[in-house]
């Protein structure tokens, strides 16, 4: 009966998350962070975050990788897939319904102003996500500059995130490996 009530929970939070926000993983990590980290206790902002990355960095939606990591820290894989149903199930309703009533309001001003409404919001989100990520990321100059320095790529010179979520995952564990050398050679 616990495992049913877990279950339950599991997919309850990830259909709620799933239901109310808009624009992709990202835009939910306020909201991931507030149920997961400081809701409920289920991770720490710092495995929030390492799941974010990983998520980015391997195929799939961000949001549905990180739902399954969750599930899967949770309750094993019958977890994964529950959290994963219920992350995607709230898309794939809005996305039936809409479908199905696209072309009867596709062009009514009003949907069109809302959507429009609904992309300023999802804009502020992202923003709001990624200072909360940069600030619990960006620990010192090293990291500052990694950050800027990928950012910046990206931006001018359109190199796909993947490369440099790679790239930066290299420099990233090349810079431990030399701090750790350097506190071995201190002791």
């Amino acid at each position: 009966m616990k495992k049913l009530r877990e279950y339950a929970e599991l997919f309850s939070v990830f259909f709620q998350i799933g239901a109310v926000t808009f624009g992709g993983g990202l835009a939910m990590l306020p909201m991931l962070e507030r149920e997961l980290v400081t809701r409920r206790r289920w991770l720490t902002a710092e495995r929030l975050v390492d799941y974010f990355a990983i998520g980015q960095s391997t195929p799939g939606i961000i949001a549905v990788n990180v739902a399954t990591f969750v599930g899967h820290s949770r309750r094993g894989i019958p977890g994964a897939i529950v959290a994963t149903l219920g992350i995607v199930l709230p898309s794939i309703l809005v996305i039936c319904v809409i479908a199905g009533l696209l072309g009867t309001f596709a062009d009514v001003p009003a949907v069109q102003k809302a959507l429009r409404g609904i992309n300023v919001v999802v804009a502020v989100l992202l923003v709001f996500a990624v200072s909360r990520v940069g600030v619990k990321t960006v620990t010192d100059w090293i990291t500052g500059a990694i950050a800027l320095t990928a950012f910046l790529v990206i931006v001018l010179w359109d190199v796909p995130a993947v490369l440099v979520v790679l790239v930066s995952a290299l420099l990233g564990i090349i810079i431990r490996l030399r701090r750790e050398r350097k506190k071995d050679a201190a002791v």
